[in-house]
């Protein structure tokens, strides 16, 4: 049984705040320098060049790239063999996301519920998603999740003769409904299978992946092309005035569901694509 006491858990987390929200990560930046040889408005261009300045000063000068800096959500990967000392695991998640968010000067954005608008004046508390896998690894990935990307995801419950051509449709749809509210270029995380909640899980997760990443899965993949170009298809462009890059990349995740259902979510994130990941 391995041991990891609560404070490298709280410092690890401080980090993570900060970098994500202040240094975009070189896979999202190569995706933009690629949009920006592939964009055919000038216009176009001329947002993406400014999206690239602004993601080189604000890491050269650790200031946020944006300023929502959003939830807070977690992807944890915990090891069977490890036991926490000090203090237990979420509340260190949480520390170190206050922590974070104070040092790093970042806004604060999270109210203590939908009926109560008080701020909780430290962005806690954080989303987090737990998956227990053997050993005695500790995984965290942070994504930064926006309001105003967030808002403009959806999902719906089709059945197995919708299939995918609907499941492609609604996804397409979902991004054009979206138009510039979502801050194109965008990142799609598409969840299909598992249950109501559960794709909604794993299109969020789907975000966390290198960018422009394919899925190992050959059929997923070709999906992931597909939906990418019917999507740059609509010409919605880059901050949503026109051009032929409104997508970076399309991401499914998939997981076994039930005979009768086809249950599909769509999370988009905007070109404030702002994922770290540390192993403890």
């Amino acid at each position: 049984m391995r041991e990891i006491h609560v404070e490298r858990v709280i410092e690890a987390v401080r980090e993570l705040c900060v970098e994500a929200n202040t240094c975009l990560r070189e896979d999202h930046l190569s995706a933009l320098r690629q949009a920006l040889e592939e964009e055919e408005s000038p216009l176009g261009r001329e947002v993406i060049g400014q999206l690239l300045e602004n993601a080189e000063v604000s890491c050269r000068e650790c200031v946020a790239f944006c300023q929502d800096t959003g939830y807070a959500v977690f992807f944890v990967e915990l090891g069977q063999e490890v036991r926490f000392v000090g203090g237990g695991l979420e509340e260190a998640i949480n520390e170190g996301v206050r922590r974070g968010y104070r040092e790093g000067y970042l806004r604060k954005s999270i109210v203590e519920s939908p009926l109560r608008r008080t701020n909780t004046g430290d962005n806690t508390p954080a989303i987090v998603y737990y998956e227990f896998v053997p050993g005695d690894r500790l995984g965290l990935t942070l994504l930064v999740k926006g309001a105003g990307c967030d808002n403009m995801s959806a999902i719906r419950m089709l059945t197995p003769a919708q299939g995918v051509e609907e499941m492609k449709r609604f996804v397409v749809e979902t991004v054009e409904k979206a138009g510039p509210n979502a801050s194109p270029p965008v990142t799609v995380g598409v969840g299909i299978g598992g249950t109501f909640e559960k794709s909604a899980q794993l299109a969020k997760k789907a975000l966390t992946r290198r960018s422009r990443e394919p899925s190992p899965d050959p059929e997923l993949a070709a999906l992931e092309r597909e939906i990418l170009e019917e999507i740059n298809a609509t010409g919605i462009g880059p901050a949503g005035y026109g051009g032929t890059v409104t997508a970076l990349a399309v991401h499914i995740e998939s997981h076994p569901t039930h005979i009768a259902a086809f249950p599909v979510a769509v999370n988009v994130d905007c070109h404030s694509h702002r994922v770290r990941e540390v192993e403890l």
